[in-house]
């Protein structure tokens, strides 16, 4: 979309150099950021701001008329699906919303734009930004269950030196199956093998990925999980992905493997994936997203001993806004070059 003049309004909390970051790509762009309109960030990269937060008459007209003028707005209220849709309502010449989290598809339907929207006004998510962290915490996940640390806490806690030590295990060599291999779980491919693992994958269509020894088609999940040492699942959710690790697949999983759970937790059955932990079929899991959330207190996954029970923060990190506006950088030189955006939100790929 070539032109004399493109104007970025942002509407979220980032910080004043990553505002001067965008500012520096191009002379076109003439960049509109007042964080007094916004909701002040509690802490680093949150981005939906101090929840108290209200503008008065004169600062909501001030935040519309900003909308009004922009070609591009980065960010949304609340990063949620209602300030998604005050945001495309209140900027009539938009053309691209960018949205500050890989779930901005989730944004979109909940916001229920139409077809015609979303040809009207690209929304982009920010996927990737966040694969470094949750491929860390996956590690973490099987290092904490392979290294026995919550026998180590136990004992600590009780002042208690074991007669008997037993051996840990090594990741090295051991086999894991990575379901869903976008940009987290290539991230976590790549550190994988790193410690020596043999890393095999499922994707909706095979086809090669770095760092993954073998893809295969989701057909083949009972069979993989019955070979699989570590399982990691990273998949979005969707129509195709909703109860993929069914209670079928679950029963067929190897004896002692240790599961992650880093996408969506709907992906997952959470009724069986409890079978198999209170069992012992699964040695842990380590698991930063749930079916529903925030996590009932009444769900069994809070007491079970071998489950690590993560409040979907695992993707939080200082240097996350930073490597967002980074993404929003690279698609801002494409959008005013003429160039299709990546990572767009679309009704075939509402992720």
């Amino acid at each position: 979309m070539p032109q004399d003049r493109v104007v970025v309004a942002v509407a979220t909390p980032i910080e004043d150099e990553l505002v001067e970051r965008i500012r520096q790509v191009d002379s076109r762009l003439e960049v509109l950021s007042d964080p007094a309109l916004v909701a002040p960030a509690r802490w680093a990269s949150d981005h939906n701001g101090d929840p108290d937060f209200t503008l008065d008459e004169d600062g909501r007209g001030r935040f519309e008329e900003m909308l009004g003028r922009a070609d591009v707005v980065l960010g949304y209220p609340g990063d949620s699906p209602q300030g998604l849709s005050e945001v495309i309502a209140a900027a009539p010449r938009a053309r691209w919303v960018a949205g500050m989290s890989a779930g901005a598809g989730q944004h979109v339907a909940g916001a229920e734009l139409a077809p015609e929207q979303l040809e009207r006004v690209a929304v982009t998510t920010s996927s990737g930004a966040h694969a470094g962290p949750l491929a860390e915490f996956s590690l973490m996940g099987l290092l904490y269950f392979a290294k026995h640390v919550p026998d180590l806490l136990a004992d600590q806690r009780a002042k208690r030196w074991p007669s008997v030590r037993r051996p840990v295990r090594e990741l090295r060599g051991q086999t894991m199956l990575i379901v869903g291999l976008g940009e987290i779980g290539v991230e976590t491919a790549r550190l994988a093998r790193a410690f020596g693992m043999r890393v095999i994958g499922v994707k909706r269509t095979p086809s090669d990925v770095d760092h993954v020894d073998e893809v295969h088609g989701n057909d083949r999940l009972p069979e993989l999980v019955a070979e699989a040492d570590a399982i990691v699942v990273t998949l979005p959710i969707t129509p195709d992905t909703e109860g993929l690790l069914s209670a079928d697949v679950l029963a067929a999983v190897k004896p002692g493997a240790v599961l992650t759970s880093v996408g969506r937790g709907a992906v997952i059955d959470e009724d069986a994936l409890v079978e198999r932990l209170r069992d012992g079929t699964l040695a842990g899991a380590a698991l930063d997203v749930f079916e529903s959330e925030p996590l009932a207190p009444d769900s069994p996954l809070w007491e079970l001993p071998n489950v690590i029970v993560s409040p979907h923060v695992s993707a939080l990190s200082e240097l996350e806004n930073e490597r967002i506006v980074e993404l929003f950088v690279a698609n801002l030189e494409r959008f005013l070059a003429g160039e299709p955006l990546q990572k767009r939100v679309t009704a075939d790929t509402p992720y």
